[in-house]
């Protein structure tokens, strides 16, 4: 029991469980509803965890993105920081009820006000451009779906695929995203699209070091945010795992997903007991 309440306690920890309070009116679904493709796909931790990994690596990819990241947060003291945000913002927009969900993304759109500045080639940036809220967006959501066909339904239909990525684009919108791609086909063109304004450089080393070698603050959860930060790489498109050289090699790869899926439900089974109380 000592152990269940460690692993649960450090995960509550992690994404910052106790600084938010999902409300929801019986009559409010909210912006999606029970029903929705998001309630499924955001609803296991362990999917969303991995997933949260692969689309942080794949976003810094993007110039304008690791700028925002290197210029406007202390990426380097708390690598987990952002990791912790973004599950943040997706409980409260995706269970939260409509007007808390309205205020959080209010709340993003005021900080992305203070975001902006030069590139080091001289190119500007702002977090409130329409092209780039569209890349962290998608990046984001195809991790989170990729996750969860991998870690927790492998069998969901291509039709309930897409209504999740159409479902996502509406929450894009509403950050201020534009032409924003809703579903797996339209993915797959946008990031055929975009991968030639991909980059690595040393700075997308530090930050994706940062992320990878973060310290454990409990040595009974070491392992199993080892397991996760591996499963996150592991998840990364292939263009995007090349990128960053860190290439997942093929005979390790079942390895690394039998690894994850018995830590996912290590991870279960400890999140069910508060569940169940």
């Amino acid at each position: 029991m000592a152990l269940r309440d460690t692993i649960r306690d450090e995960i509550h920890r992690l994404v910052g469980a106790g600084q938010m309070t999902l409300e929801r009116a019986p009559d409010d679904p909210g912006l999606f509803g029970p029903g929705s493709a998001a309630w499924a796909v955001h609803g296991d931790f362990s999917a969303m965890m991995i997933g949260g990994v692969a689309a942080l690596m794949t976003q810094m990819l993007h110039p304008g993105a690791l700028a925002g990241v290197w210029d406007h947060s202390d990426w380097a003291k708390n690598p987990a920081g952002r990791l912790k945000r973004t599950a943040q913002f997706v409980a409260v927009t995706t269970y939260g009820g409509t007007g808390q969900a309205e205020a959080q993304i209010a709340r993003v759109r005021k900080i992305h006000d203070r975001i902006a500045g030069t590139r080091p080639d001289g190119t500007a940036y702002s977090a409130n451009d329409p092209a780039l809220l569209t890349w962290v967006h998608i990046a984001e959501a195809d991790a989170f779906l990729r996750g969860y066909l991998a870690y927790r339904d492998p069998g969901m239909s291509g039709a309930r695929q897409d209504r999740y990525f159409a479902e996502m684009a509406e929450l894009a919108r509403r950050m201020g995203a534009t032409d924003v791609p809703e579903s797996r086909r339209a993915v797959a063109a946008y990031f055929r699209t975009v991968r030639p304004q991909l980059r690595y450089d040393d700075r997308t080393e530090a930050v994706a070091d940062a992320l990878l070698n973060q310290p454990t603050t409990n040595a009974a959860t070491a392992p199993i945010q080892s397991v996760l930060l591996q499963a996150g790489v592991e998840l990364m498109h292939p263009w995007a795992a090349a990128l960053h050289g860190r290439d997942t090699p093929a005979l390790r790869r079942p390895a690394v997903r039998l690894g994850a899926a018995a830590t996912a439900g290590v991870l279960r089974w400890a999140l069910a007991k508060r569940a169940a109380a």
